[in-house]
């Protein structure tokens, strides 16, 4: 649990999960993931993908199937961003005209997948699992992030900083708790940019630290050797977290 400026961050019970919340209880949002913490997960005992904006953790979906052919496309995609496989709009899987019955199928190009049903009846497709996990909600832990940003970190009484990859839609509480693993007593900092003290219940671009990517793409620029700082001052309150 992290406290900064009346925002509390929790962990949740599902691994890999957290809900921003005020004291008062009310649930902001859930946390984004960069595509790098998501490839990360590419194993049979730790399988997530990446779809249509959101993560699923599909490590219990491969534990249930583990064995079944079914199960092999989604294996071969962990941790993967998988949006091509999903209908934007309908979030189901694509569907095609089948060439040789005329009849609408899912499109699996990689193969027929778990919980896809057969282009043709067949007397053993069980179809009383409910809900398929693409559309099963407790699968999901989370957001993929849109755009990711390196943001400089020094802590300015020990003079050491670090460079963390974040997401753009994460605020400074949510950043602090990513660089917890670099000091345990973040939250006893007063966290600067410029010189002005940064709001911590809102994004960089929110406070004033704008992605400056794309213009130094086109000045030929490298963005790393160009990256915003934020400076942080100890308080002398010292908090463990």
């Amino acid at each position: 649990m992290v406290r900064s400026g009346g925002v509390v961050v929790r962990r949740t019970g599902n691994p890999g999960v957290a809900m921003t919340t005020t004291d008062a209880g009310a649930m902001l949002h859930s946390r984004y993931y960069t595509p790098g913490e998501v490839a990360g997960h590419n194993t049979m005992a730790d399988l997530w993908v990446s779809f249509l904006g959101k993560v699923y953790n599909l490590t219990a979906l491969a534990r249930e199937y583990q064995g079944d052919v079914l199960l092999k496309p989604i294996l071969e995609a962990a941790g993967q961003d998988i949006s091509h496989w999903f209908d934007k709009e309908s979030h189901d899987v694509r569907v095609e005209i089948d060439q040789l019955t005329n009849c609408q199928k899912y499109h699996t190009p990689r193969g027929r997948f778990v919980h896809v049903p057969p282009p043709m009846p067949h007397s053993d497709w069980f179809n009383g699992f409910g809900a398929p996990w693409w559309k099963d909600q407790k699968y999901e832990v989370g957001n993929l992030s849109v755009k990711t940003r390196h943001i400089r970190i020094i802590n300015t009484l020990t003079a050491q900083e670090q460079v963390l990859e974040v997401c753009s839609e994460e605020t400074l509480n949510e950043i602090l708790e990513r660089y917890l693993a670099y000091n345990a007593h973040a939250a006893s900092y007063t966290w600067k940019h410029s010189g002005v003290r940064l709001a911590m219940d809102k994004t960089l671009e929110e406070n004033g630290i704008t992605d400056e990517d794309e213009d130094l793409h086109e000045l030929q620029m490298e963005p790393q050797d160009w990256r915003h700082s934020i400076l942080l001052y100890f308080n002398d309150n010292l908090t463990e977290l």
